[in-house]
């Protein structure tokens, strides 16, 4: 086995990066610096546009709610305008766009279920119904 190496304690850290900070400051040494290029904040999402993208993939409020991991009174009042979303979940709506099958692999919808279908599977027996068959409802009520 390796012997591993002892662990100064805390103090002791801090006070050696503090005082290579300042020889650092003063020119007497140069650190090791990495530069990172930090991405664009997610494109901001109209609430149309969000409507839009929800009924284009046939996803129900309450689907789409908890595939972004959020309420269906949150969905719904984004689409209202009332709300914005949180830029974690603009950056989520932006893969969503770019590749939505990511995003469903990443939650566990498998790729060969569509949006509506796993919804219905997965709210059957529940108050939460998809957009269609709330439709399909309504349409044989009013008949």
């Amino acid at each position: 086995m390796r012997a591993q190496k002892e662990r100064k304690p805390l103090f002791e850290r801090l006070r050696t990066g503090l005082e290579e900070a300042i020889r650092h400051t003063r020119g007497e040494i140069t650190l090791r610096t990495t530069v990172c290029e930090l991405p664009d904040p997610p494109p901001e999402v109209m609430a149309q546009e969000l409507t839009r993208l929800r009924l284009n993939h046939q996803m129900s409020q309450a689907f789409f709610a908890r595939l972004l991991n959020v309420s269906t009174k949150t969905v719904q009042s984004w689409e209202h305008g009332t709300r914005r979303p949180s830029q974690a979940t603009l950056r989520l709506i932006q893969v969503l766009r770019q590749n939505p099958s990511v995003l469903f692999q990443v939650v566990g919808i498998p790729l060969c279920q569509t949006a509506t279908h796993r919804a219905n599977k997965q709210t059957r027996g529940s108050s939460v119904q998809s957009t269609a068959t709330a439709r399909r409802k309504r349409k044989k009520q009013a008949v």
